[in-house]
């Protein structure tokens, strides 16, 4: 019998970015520590194989076609789907974060910080925080609408 990898936590993920180059780095950066189970280049894909493969964690970028990232999670929730969702994206504006904690999201990351903060959010997600990329420090409280 195999004995399991004890480097690779077992967190499934799915991966939907509508840049190949972003799609396969993300890959890359994750590949040691989780198991990536799809990789998507749209919301619609991403929503199909959220809704199948029921991951963990599913890494969204908020601008794609078919269906954003936001459209996507929404969905998603509206599905009653349990996985939990991390934004990746080049928005660092206060706004997007707004709306992705109003859906629920459990991380928003800067897509230059992924290298340092992406890891950082999946863990944070697993473990029932919401983590958001530094670099998108807000003075305002997130949470008061």
């Amino acid at each position: 019998m195999p004995k399991p990898n004890p480097s690779k936590e077992h967190i499934r993920v799915v991966v939907a970015d509508d840049n190949k180059q972003v799609r396969e780095k993300v890959v890359q950066l994750l590949q040691p520590r989780f198991e990536l189970v799809g990789a998507a280049a749209d919301g619609g894909a991403a929503f199909e194989m959220v809704m199948l493969l029921e991951p963990e964690i599913v890494i969204l970028d908020i601008s794609m076609p078919v269906m954003s990232g936001i459209e996507a999670a929404a969905k998603m929730k509206s599905k009653g789907s349990k996985t939990k969702t991390v934004f990746l994206t080049v928005h660092d504006d206060p706004d997007f974060v707004r709306e992705a904690l109003n859906l629920g999201a459990s991380g928003y990351v800067v897509k230059s910080q992924m290298a340092t903060d992406l890891s950082a959010a999946i863990r944070a997600a697993i473990e029932g925080y919401f983590f958001i990329s530094p670099s998108c420090a807000l003075s305002e409280d997130l949470t008061d609408n």
